[in-house]
């Protein structure tokens, strides 16, 4: 009797690690007029580009799209092969990283997103894409200010007009304590969102200027939090010297509208494109290839020209006749 000997079964792959999955309202959002995936989707592009590309174009809508998420998924790539390669991605039309207005009602806050196309786009392909992202967000509600610390000493209520004073008025005389603005606040909470810019009353007071532009430009309080607070060292010595750096390098562009009457609210702009590269806020039109001006005049990717397009002979010849010199 012939004895049988079964095959050993074969070993379940491993999974793959779970997606890294953004909170809600960020991570990915896939972008319309998307083409079939195909086998030579990124062929094009080189491996470091083309591979990155591939894993991103199978990100479900949600996913992290941050670069310390990616590269912890990975491993070929650390933070900055990552960087350099969404900026390549961006610059060649598959990407363009947003910051926009998400929620109803009063619950409304600043979120960011990577819009991501399998298909490249030219810069006008996007602008447009992007401004009717920004027409159909869901209606605007401006978000309220940050509340006072809770340990704050609560106003006095007021006494009715018809009730006679009780206190003797040499006994009021201390000035009255006025609401802070919502740049102060903003300020102020910043410790609470990060110990790393605990900022003093004084500090407060100092950046307050600084602070309220930005929300004169139509910014608030979360989307200015969320700039100053973002890709922070791991140690900050200066907390004030750092946010006076960042308030005055990444001040959101003003945004040329017509004179509206003085009674009338200016809608603020729903979707602000986002740097690639740097971060820094900006209009859609004004980031082509999603990037801003200092980065796309800073660290010119283009090649030197190859050793053999000079002319070897004449520039011997000036370096002889500088040794020649005095």
């Amino acid at each position: 009797m012939a004895t049988e000997h079964p095959s050993p079964a074969l070993r379940t792959p491993a999974s793959s690690r779970p997606y890294a999955k953004a909170r809600p309202g960020y991570g990915k959002r896939t972008a319309t007029d998307q083409r079939a995936p195909r086998a030579d989707d990124f062929a094009l592009m080189p491996e470091r580009e083309r591979h990155i590309a591939g894993y991103v174009d199978r990100l479900p809508d949600g996913a992290a799209m941050d670069i310390k998420s990616l590269a912890k998924s990975l491993p070929l790539y650390g933070q900055m092969a990552v960087s350099s390669a969404l900026k390549a991605l961006g610059v060649a039309g598959h990407l363009r990283r947003v910051r926009c207005l998400a929620g109803e009602g009063e619950q409304v806050r600043w979120v960011s997103r990577t819009y991501w196309s399998r298909t490249a786009h030219d810069n006008e392909w996007w602008d447009t894409f992007l401004a009717a992202e920004g027409s159909n967000s869901p209606p605007e509600a401006t978000p309220a200010p940050p509340a006072a610390d809770a340990d704050a000493e609560a106003p006095t209520p007021t006494a009715p007009a018809s009730a006679p004073s009780v206190v003797p008025e040499q006994r009021t005389q201390a000035t009255p304590a006025t609401a802070a603005s919502p740049a102060y606040l903003a300020l102020a909470q910043l410790g609470r969102r990060d110990t790393r810019l605990a900022l003093s009353a004084a500090d407060c007071r100092t950046l307050e200027p600084l602070a309220a532009a930005w929300f004169a430009r139509g910014v608030d309080a979360d989307y200015l939090t969320q700039a100053l607070t973002a890709g922070l060292p791991a140690q900050v010595g200066s907390p004030v010297g750092l946010v006076r750096r960042r308030l005055t390098d990444k001040l959101p562009p003003l945004a040329a509208s017509s004179p509206a009457p003085a009674t009338a609210v200016t809608p603020k702009r729903r979707l602000l494109a986002e740097c690639t590269e740097c971060g820094r806020p900006g209009a859609p039109e004004a980031l082509p290839d999603g990037l801003c001006r200092p980065c796309r005049t800073t660290h010119p990717e283009a090649p030197a020209a190859p050793p053999a397009d000079r002319d070897v002979h004449a520039l011997v010849g000036q370096l002889r006749d500088l040794t020649r010199l005095p």
